[in-house]
């Protein structure tokens, strides 16, 4: 994983074409790393989590391209490398385990995250979770803190409780979120770890339970769709 840190950790102080064109090979080098990684890990989650069986290396990764057609930041490429494996592929509108690379700065995140959970929920999916959390909520916040070390990320949030739930609910900072994911943060020495994929599954193991909630409020919704 080195090649990808350094490959990114260079990207981060030359965003423009005119260096990525003249540093492809290292790019694709880099990819190549990354991509072979993510085979591996794709079967991995698979053992302890049979909706993940069957899916590609094109089902779950991105392309490094961002789009800046509507965006007042005109940098032309990320600052990671990042997996979705979820449960259809990464369009399914499911919620999964990702897996994001990126060295500290002005990147995306700032660093380098394991995380899961469903990021931006369709309405009808997230109006689903939140009835589960406000029907469930003791098990939810159980799941949440089998997760060892993961916290909910609380950044996109309303600021009052949305119609239809009591508005002195125990459960009402959960209740506001409109993403709905577990995330940590990871040093580069982690990334570079021999045994990152062993690693990696103890870590997306212990988060299954809250990942099982969240995905089954989703099938509720998408059967209702």
């Amino acid at each position: 994983m080195k090649r990808v840190i350094d490959f990114l950790a260079k990207l981060q102080v030359n965003n423009n074409r005119e260096w990525f064109e003249a540093n492809k090979a290292e790019y694709k080098e880099a990819l190549l790393v990354f991509n072979t990684f993510v085979e591996k890990l794709i079967p991995a989650i698979a053992s302890f989590d049979s909706t993940i069986q069957g899916l590609t290396l094109k089902d779950c990764t991105y392309r490094i391209y961002r789009d800046v057609r509507f965006s007042h930041d005109k940098r032309p490429y990320k600052h990671h490398m990042g997996a979705y494996i979820c449960r259809g592929g990464k369009k399914s509108g499911y919620g999964g385990y990702y897996f994001h690379i990126e060295p500290e700065g002005e990147g995306l995140l700032g660093g380098n995250i394991i995380s899961s959970g469903i990021y931006m929920p369709e309405p009808k999916v997230l109006n689903s979770i939140r009835d589960e959390i406000y029907d469930n909520g003791a098990q939810f916040i159980a799941a949440i803190k089998k997760a060892k070390g993961f916290q909910m990320d609380m950044s996109n949030s309303l600021t009052r409780i949305p119609k239809g739930y009591p508005q002195d609910s125990e459960y009402a900072e959960y209740l506001k979120l409109k993403d709905m994911y577990l995330i940590k943060f990871f040093p580069n020495d982690y990334i570079l770890d021999k045994n990152l994929l062993e690693n990696l599954i103890k870590e997306y193991k212990t988060t299954k339970e809250f990942l099982d909630i969240a995905n089954r409020a989703a099938s509720f919704a998408y059967e209702e769709m």
